[in-house]
């Protein structure tokens, strides 16, 4: 889709956009990721060409990576929150899409191929690219690796915000989360799964529920919310140990083990790593309340933080760390 660059000519975007430089188009590159400079960015969907997609920001690179199916298929340039308007860490689902949205707080500004994370305005968008954190606290991107990005992302995708970025991991449990599963499960685990599987071309208008867990070891309680709205709780049944800040994402079920495979991120880099997905269960309603809602691309937050309500803005799912 061609952009009219005169858009772009007067005002001040959400985020701390500068439009007098004008959001950045960007360039495609074969670089390192290490050596890539303001406004470039790698684009490699044919790396992984399936399967749900989540979004890595990290504030100490300025570096944007983005996973599909637990691989990483693209890698941008950045601009996040100078001091005083310090882009927020933690752990968000994309909330709303709008290619040509425009601010209701910064004069009808242009934000082009806006991923919205709060209703109180931090969003992924198009942005000037000075080379540091320059912007009200969006994350700045450029142009074309913003209107790419668009593509690929739907409402629910998990964005984390991390100090610093951290490669995922892969983790198999032997059943699908939760309950007591086993191997000799496994054919009805995907009975249960196959049919939410959700389709890589969702339209914009379509509506699909997003289901998120959150498990919280100061309250002893995981908390399932679809989209954006709380639906139910359960009892955490853990070891008693941290949880530690940790965030699973479902790609799907691994033939190899006959169990579930999820990508694991730690969004706080002092946290200990303990990828351990059988540590956390809960009570036989819930767990099947869970597998009846599980799909590929959900997600799965582990937190000893309190789950509500100084933690969440309005009806926004996120975990500040």
């Amino acid at each position: 889709m061609m952009l009219n660059r005169r858009m772009f000519a007067k005002g001040a975007a959400l985020g701390g956009l500068s439009l007098l430089a004008g959001p950045l188009a960007g360039q495609h590159v074969f670089k390192d990721v290490n050596a890539l400079q303001a406004g470039e960015f790698t684009w490699h969907p044919e790396r992984s060409p399936y399967g749900p997609v989540s979004v890595v920001v990290s504030i100490d690179e300025q570096r944007v990576h983005v996973y599909r199916a637990g691989i990483r298929i693209a890698v941008s340039t950045c601009s996040t929150g100078k001091k005083g308007h310090e882009t927020p860490t933690g752990v968000f689902v994309v909330l709303q899409k709008d290619r040509e949205h425009r601010s209701s707080t910064y004069n009808n500004a242009a934000m082009p191929n806006m991923n919205r994370l709060t209703w109180d305005g931090i969003a992924l968008h198009a942005g000037n690219l000075p080379g540091y954190p320059a912007s009200h606290g969006c994350v700045r991107l450029p142009l074309d690796f913003s209107a790419r990005l668009f593509e690929v992302t739907h409402l629910g995708t998990p964005v984390i915000i991390a100090k610093t970025g951290s490669a995922p991991q892969s983790v198999v449990h032997p059943g699908l989360i939760l309950g007591a599963y086993s191997e000799d499960e496994f054919e009805g685990i995907l009975s249960t799964l196959e049919p939410q599987k959700h389709p890589s071309d969702w339209k914009l208008d379509e509506a699909h529920p997003i289901t998120s867990m959150i498990a919280s070891s100061h309250h002893e309680r995981i908390l399932l919310i679809e989209n954006d709205r709380e639906v139910a709780e359960g009892p955490l049944i853990w070891d008693g140990q941290p949880l530690g800040p940790h965030v699973y994402v479902l790609n799907g079920p691994d033939d190899g083990t006959r169990g579930m495979r999820w990508q694991a991120l730690t969004y706080d880099d002092a946290a200990t790593v303990d990828h351990d997905l059988t540590r956390v269960r809960s009570d036989d309603a819930f767990s099947d309340l869970i597998a009846e809602r599980s799909h590929p691309g959900m997600i799965f937050v582990f937190t000893d933080l309190p789950l509500h309500p100084d933690r969440r803005s309005g009806r926004d799912f996120v975990i500040m760390s």
